[in-house]
């Protein structure tokens, strides 16, 4: 036990399915373990990491219950691709300035480009827009809490609807992006997860680890209070650091969130600090000499320099610096890029995006 808490309550939950599913393709650890002896080794390792996570998670303005479903759900689409420090300050502004799916929906098209600045791909701004315009039409402003209809919103596929309903609604799912799988993989498997879609026996050894979730010491609805005053007040500060109480805690979210940041900060794609880990005794991984480290990388590097990428963000940051509802003279937006060719291209795409307009003689944000 920890913490008085009852090592049972992390104990992963064991589907046959899931097992079968993963055993027919090909799962197995690397020193020959099977999955069905992986229970122990899972309990002992959410614990840890339980422990972990309450001293080191890194104090994000959008966690311990203190954003609305609806700021998490920003913070999941902001953070794609994205990193995290980047991400921070933009999401403190743009939650400041649009609260509420209904406030991002009436704001001005321009200005939500111009607020976007450079956290990168762009039309996931638009999409998030379109996202809010269905929530408040639909949901009166509320974010739906159902898998099916978190997916059917404009720009939400798996791995976001996933999340929102773990870490905003504290609903027992499992959370499945490429740190997530790394970590299992190397700790239960003993391998490097491959890159590319998450394959049916990485989803099934998911499932699988994923905690049984038992409250403690509370038997109230934590998917009703997150981003309530109430569950607020769950929460308590310990010098610099934020904590959540085990009071209401669900395990399967504690450790989809501590499993992600191990990915995160710990067990890295190229240089894991496997001295620092607190389940380096329980790695695979690491007892097998971590076979492979680097040769996989999970998101490989894009080149950018050069790229239409480049181009695009150079035409778009030329546009935020306008006075609002100006327009940048075709004579200047020529200047930004020598291959006219690619930059005209590249002023197209952004137009076919809805990300800009193209007016005689100028370019300006969408009015």
């Amino acid at each position: 036990m920890m913490h008085g808490v009852d090592m049972a309550h992390y104990a992963p939950a064991v589907d046959c399915a899931d097992t079968a599913m993963a055993c027919s393709d090909g799962v197995s650890s690397g020193n020959g373990s099977s999955l069905g002896m992986h229970d122990n080794r899972q309990g002992n390792a959410a614990l840890r990491l339980g422990a972990w996570w309450e001293a080191n998670a890194r104090d994000l303005p959008w966690r311990f219950g203190r954003a609305t479903p609806w700021g998490v759900l920003v913070s999941e689409v902001m953070s794609q691709q994205t990193q995290m420090s980047r991400v921070v300050p933009y999401w403190t502004d743009w939650m400041e300035r649009w609260p509420d799916a209904r406030a991002l929906a009436e704001a001005p098209k321009a200005e939500v480009i111009t607020a976007w600045g450079r956290l990168g791909y762009p039309r996931r701004a638009l999409r998030l827009q379109e996202c809010a315009c269905v929530v408040a039409e639909q949901y009166a402003d509320k974010l739906p809490r159902t898998y099916d209809e978190l997916t059917a919103l404009p720009g939400i596929g798996d791995y976001t609807a996933s999340a929102v309903m773990s870490f905003a609604f504290g609903e027992r799912i499992a959370v499945i992006d490429t740190n997530i799988r790394r970590v299992l993989s190397r700790v239960f498997l003993g391998i490097e997860s491959r890159g590319g879609a998450a394959s049916p026996a990485e989803r099934a050894l998911a499932n699988r680890m994923l905690p049984k979730d038992e409250i403690f010491g509370c038997d109230a609805d934590v998917a009703d209070n997150v981003g309530s005053a109430e569950h607020a007040a769950n929460s308590t500060i310990r010098g610099d650091k934020r904590f959540r109480l085990h009071r209401g805690e669900r395990p399967s979210v504690t450790w989809n969130q501590s499993v992600m940041e191990l990915g995160a900060v710990i067990c890295t794609a190229k240089s894991p600090l496997c001295d620092t880990c607190p389940i380096a005794d329980d790695c695979a991984f690491l007892k097998a000499g971590r076979p492979g480290l680097g040769e996989r990388r999970t998101r490989p590097r894009q080149r950018f320099q050069g790229t239409d990428r480049q181009v695009r963000g150079l035409v778009l940051a030329a546009l935020r610096e306008l006075p609002a509802g100006a327009t940048l003279p075709r004579e200047d937006a020529d200047k930004l890029w020598k291959d006219q060719i690619q930059l005209a291209a590249c002023i197209a795409s952004l137009d076919d995006d809805g990300l800009i307009e193209i007016l005689d003689g100028g370019l300006r944000l969408p009015s």
